[in-house]
């Protein structure tokens, strides 16, 4: 029997301890990189719920960064409500990330005609004619002009997706301009009279927040993203809508039924 070659063996997963991290690869501040590693510690249930947590002393050594640098990390987690400090008992796990995740990116058609309960819409640009409109031509024909504006989404005090509407211009002119401040696109199309959406198209895609979308969506300088293009074609075959979103990633869940 001939001798098989040799699999590389994966870093041991299971205990974090076990991999060596280097935090000068990214641009990111150490200390945010290592709240991620803690944040994931407590989602994957290495650090469970109502248990304590290694000392300060403890996850410096373990990851070869400064006391300072650990206590910024967990500084974070204790904002977002995933960790409690208690003088002389130590650092306890109280919350988990999943649980604050309250804007679900809709995967059909009924979910996009609703914004979070609570939510509200800021109107950031005065709307403006394009033609051509900034638009992929693959997605139909394509009306002669569009409208244009940009629009960020709030809930619980914080912004949470900042998009920009293209909408063809003969449409536009139909819709009332409170509409553009209380609901989602999708809904102002569906509620149209005499407009009829054939197909609508949806793509998500992962990025990093560069400075101006860190700075509109109150959030670290390349933080994780979700960017966002949707488009509706009318029964007529003409795109008369495309939306280039962008949400924050810490805040969204993608659920998808497989069967």
């Amino acid at each position: 029997m001939k001798n098989q070659p040799s699999r590389p063996s994966l870093p041991d997963l299971a205990d974090p301890r076990k991999l060596a991290i280097d935090f000068s690869r990214s641009a990111v501040p150490r200390y945010v990189q290592l709240a991620s590693l803690f944040r994931n510690r407590v989602e994957s249930g290495d650090w469970a719920v109502g248990t304590q947590i290694p000392t300060v002393d403890e996850l410096a050594e373990e990851c070869q960064v400064a006391r300072a640098t650990v206590r910024q990390a967990l500084d974070m987690l204790e904002e977002e409500k995933l960790i409690a400090r208690y003088r002389a008992k130590g650092t306890f796990v109280i919350g988990k990330p999943q649980e604050q995740f309250w804007c679900e990116v809709a995967t059909d058609w009924s979910g996009q005609l609703l914004a979070p309960e609570g939510a509200t819409i800021e109107v950031l640009t005065e709307r403006e004619r394009l033609a051509p409109a900034p638009v992929e031509p693959s997605l139909g024909q394509m009306a002669e002009a569009y409208e244009h504006w940009r629009r960020r989404h709030w809930r619980n005090g914080k912004p949470y997706y900042l998009g920009d509407v293209y909408i063809d211009a003969r449409v536009c002119a139909r819709i009332p301009k409170k509409s553009f401040e209380t609901k989602t696109s999708m809904r102002i199309l569906r509620d149209l009279p005499g407009l009829e959406i054939k197909e609508a198209h949806q793509t998500l895609t992962l990025g990093s927040a560069d400075p101006l979308i860190a700075e509109l969506l109150q959030i670290p300088l390349n933080a994780p993203i979700a960017y966002v293009t949707r488009s509706a074609v009318d029964q007529a075959g003409r795109v008369v809508f495309v939306g280039r979103g962008i949400y924050r990633g810490d805040v969204i869940r993608l659920d998808i039924r497989l069967k």
